[in-house]
């Protein structure tokens, strides 16, 4: 199992997360890429950062949409999709050449995530996305056969990520943060949903429903305000599983 997080978040004089403190606990890192967050600047420092703790490196885009950090929907064609992911994850793969290291996978931020999980046809240009970049893509750990199956004949690996600090519905999607509960903030809740999915058992969703989830990496979001004692949580438990 591999922790991952969502870093690089700042924008110019605007900071967002406690990346420094963090990125040591971490197996990869998604960096955001502009558009919903950061700006050259900050993509570099925190490449920088990644590289330094020898953390992989994963692409973030989302939608153009800073004043809503990325958690508001737009509607977009599949050719857009395409063209916004490649912009995006090209930024990104310069600023890695710049520090002799690499992108290694694409990770969806925010609305464009949890649409692509709704929308087959906005999950395919992904596909066509990674695809054309050569790169892993990582989605909800729905267990969605259509899904799987459209991978394949894209060529394209997914990683199954679940989510340690958000809850869940009972249909394996994450909760929207519009309810009452859905973002834990509470490290004794995180540390029950993580050991659920590390040992491929049952727990419950937001609506009370038993569900399990099969991932491949456990995701904590950076900008939490008890991110860093998640991080150190997760961390344990992980290495606990080695």
């Amino acid at each position: 199992m591999k922790l991952n997080c969502d870093v690089g978040e700042s924008f110019a004089s605007w900071s967002k997360g406690d990346d420094q403190l963090i990125m040591p606990y971490l197996d990869m890192a998604n960096i955001a890429c502009g558009f919903h967050a950061s700006d050259p600047d900050t993509m570099s420092q925190t490449v920088a950062l990644a590289k330094a703790h020898n953390v992989s490196i994963g692409a973030h885009p989302g939608y153009a949409d800073l004043q809503g950090f990325g958690r508001r929907s737009i509607a977009h064609t599949q050719q857009q999709i395409v063209h916004l992911t490649l912009y995006q994850v090209g930024a990104l793969q310069g600023i890695c050449r710049l520090h002799h290291t690499q992108v290694d996978y694409i990770k969806p931020h925010g609305a464009l995530y949890n649409d692509m999980m709704q929308d087959i046809g906005l999950y395919s240009a992904m596909l066509q996305a990674a695809s054309i970049l050569n790169l892993p893509l990582m989605i909800l750990a729905t267990e969605r056969s259509d899904y799987v199956q459209l991978a394949k004949r894209a060529n394209v690996t997914l990683i199954h990520e679940g989510f340690a600090d958000r809850r869940y519905g009972a249909n394996k999607q994450l909760a929207p943060r519009s309810l009452s509960g859905a973002v834990l903030e509470d490290v004794k809740q995180v540390e029950y949903q993580a050991k659920a999915m590390l040992n491929k058992h049952t727990f419950k969703s937001i609506d009370q429903q038993d569900i399990r989830l099969h991932a491949d990496s456990i995701c904590l979001h950076g900008d939490n305000a008890n991110a860093l004692v998640f991080a150190k949580c997760l961390r344990s438990l992980i290495d606990g599983q080695q």
